[in-house]
């Protein structure tokens, strides 16, 4: 791969990374909680930092509602 350039993974990879399922994932997007590149064909990829950043805002949220 390029110096640089992202690396990217699918939906499917994705979920599995934040181990949830496709229809969890899905939700987490129309919600605005991820905003996923979009291909030519209208597949959705999702970068390893994206996912992180997510799952970090996540955990605060939970914390704070306890």
């Amino acid at each position: 791969m390029a110096e640089g350039r992202m690396n990217l993974m699918t939906a499917k990879e994705a979920a599995r990374y934040l181990r949830v399922s496709m229809f969890t994932l899905s939700k987490i997007d129309k919600e605005g909680g991820l905003v996923p590149y979009r291909t030519p064909g209208g597949h959705r990829r999702y970068s390893v930092r994206m996912l992180n950043k997510y799952l970090n805002s996540s955990r605060v949220r939970q914390r704070k509602e306890v």
